[in-house]
C-alpha cells in the first residue's frame, strides 16, 4: 500500500493514538508503535537498524507495507528521510505543551523500560525486541540517553527543538500544525477529506495507561493488544501505551 501519503510529525504523547484512529476513519491504513508489536521480531529490528546506520539505504516502501499513512515513534526519528523518501506525502505536527507532554512520557513508556530493563528475560522475543527499538531508537536516540531522561529541561528543550525543526524544513502546503482538541475540520481541509459524522476520536492515554503497570504488565498489554489485532478499532485502553 505505500508509498505513504501521510506521515504524523509530532512526537508520541501528543495525540498520535488519537491521529491514528482518525486518520483510519478517514479510509488510511496507519502505521504506529503499535504495529511493531507481536512475535515477529524482524519489524522492529529494521528500524533499529535504519537509526543505527542512517547512511546505509532502507527499503522504506517495505518497511511501510501494508499501510499509507504513519504516525508516531519510530516513524518520527526519520523525517528527514521520509521527506526525500516521499515528496508528495502531507505531514501533521501534532503539538501540546511541553510539561504536560513530559509528564506523560515519563508516566508511560518510561516506566516500561523501568519495569522491564533488569527483567528482559519475563518478556517473550516479540516484546522484548519493540522495547529494545524504544530504548535505542526514542530514548537512547530521540531523547539522547535514557540515563538523563529525568532531566525535565533538557528533555523538553529536545521536545521543542524537534517541533521546531519540522515547522523549518517541511514546506508550509505539506504541513498542518495542529493540536488533537482541534477536531476534525482543519484536518479534513488539510487532507482534502469530507468531515465524518463521527465525533473526533480522543484516547485519555496516561489515566488508561497506569492500571496496566499493576501486576503482570505483559499479560495485561498482550490481551489488549491481541483484541486490537482482531478487531477494526483498537478499544482506548490498547491505544494507552503509545499515544
Amino acid at each position: 500500500m505505500a508509498p505513504l501519503k501521510v506521515i504524523g510529525a509530532g512526537y508520541g504523547r501528543t495525540g498520535t493514538s488519537s491521529l491514528r484512529l482518525a486518520l483510519n476513519m478517514l479510509g488510511y491504513k496507519t502505521h504506529h508503535m503499535i504495529s511493531t508489536f507481536g512475535d515477529n521480531e524482524d519489524h522492529p529490528q529494521q528500524f533499529i537498524e535504519a537509526f543505527k546506520h542512517p547512511d546505509k539505504p532502507v527499503n522504506w516502501d517495505s518497511l511501510y507495507e501494508g499501510f499509507d499513512a504513519a504516525v508516531d515513534w519510530p516513524t518520527v526519528v526519520f523525517l528527514d528521510r521520509l521527506l526525500v523518501q516521499y515528496p508528495d506525502a502531507k505531514f501533521v505536527l501534532t503539538i501540546r505543551d511541553a510539561d504536560s507532554w513530559y509528564k506523560s512520557v515519563r508516566d508511560t513508556i518510561f516506566q516500561v523500560q523501568c519495569k522491564f530493563r533488569n527483567s528482559p528475560e519475563e518478556l517473550p522475543k516479540g516484546m522484548a525486541k519493540h522495547l529494545e527499538m524504544i530504548r535505542t531508537v526514542v530514548l537512547d536516540g530521540a531523547f539522547d540517553d535514557l540515563e538523563r531522561f529525568h532531566d525535565k529541561e533538557r528533555i523538553k528543550s529536545l521536545y521543542n527543538s524537534h517541533n521546531e525543526w519540522v515547522k523549518n524544513h517541511i514546506p508550509a502546503d505539506r504541513l498542518l500544525v495542529m493540536e488533537i482538541g482541534e477536531g476534525w475540520d482543519r484536518l479534513c481541509t488539510f487532507l482534502d477529506k469530507p468531515v465524518p459524522n463521527e465525533p473526533f476520536p480522543r484516547v485519555n492515554s496516561t489515566q488508561e495507561f497506569q492500571p496496566l503497570l499493576q501486576g503482570n504488565f505483559f499479560q495485561n498489554i498482550k490481551g489488549l493488544f491481541d483484541e486490537q489485532f482482531e478487531t477494526a478499532s483498537p478499544s482506548p485502553r490498547a491505544t494507552a501505551l503509545c499515544t
